[in-house]
C-alpha cells in the first residue's frame, strides 16, 4: 500500500522556524514540478512513499529530517518559496549524480534550475551522513519513477 504525503502549512511553518533558510529567490524560471494539488499545502511535489526503506535510507531519512527538511521539505517534496523538491526528474541520477549531492552539502551550489537562489554549505554533515541521505532520496525517487 502506498502513502501519499503532503507538507501542511503548519508543518512548513514549523520547519521554517526550525532552521536557517539557504535558498533565496532568483530570476531563473523553474521547470514544472511533479504536482501540487491542495491550496493548503506548501509542498511542491506530490510523492508516493516506498513500502519500506533500506537500513541506510532509514538513517538518511533521520539525517534529512534534521538537516535538510527545513528547506527541501518533509520527504524531499520541496517548500514553495523556500527550496526545491529533490523527488523530481531534475535530480535523477543521470543528471545529478550522487557526488553532486556530496558537493552541494560540502561546498554549497550556485542556483541553476530553480528560483530559490544559491544553496549554502551544510555544516556538520560528513560524507557518510550525506551518503545515507542520498540513499534515502534515491529510494524516494525510485518509488516515484525517477531512475
Amino acid at each position: 500500500m502506498s502513502k501519499t504525503q503532503y507538507l501542511t502549512a503548519a508543518a512548513a511553518i514549523a520547519l521554517l522556524a526550525a532552521g536557517t533558510l539557504w535558498w533565496r529567490t532568483q530570476s531563473e524560471t523553474p521547470p514544472p514540478v511533479i504536482a501540487t494539488n491542495s491550496a493548503e499545502t506548501l509542498a511542491l511535489a506530490e510523492i508516493t512513499m516506498p513500502e519500506s526503506l533500506s537500513d541506510n535510507a532509514r538513517i538518511g531519512a533521520q539525517i534529512f529530517a534534521n538537516s535538510c527538511a527545513a528547506c527541501h521539505g518533509e520527504n524531499a517534496v520541496g517548500i514553495d518559496g523556500v527550496g526545491p523538491p529533490l523527488v523530481h526528474r531534475i535530480y535523477e541520477p543521470s543528471h545529478h549524480g550522487d557526488e553532486s549531492f556530496q558537493i552541494a552539502v560540502a561546498q554549497g551550489v550556485r542556483a541553476h534550475h530553480w528560483r530559490f537562489g544559491n544553496m549554502a554549505p551544510v555544516a556538520g554533515l560528513t560524507r557518510g551522513d550525506v551518503a545515507m541521505v542520498i540513499a534515502y532520496i534515491r529510494e524516494l525517487q525510485r518509488a516515484n519513477g525517477i531512475n
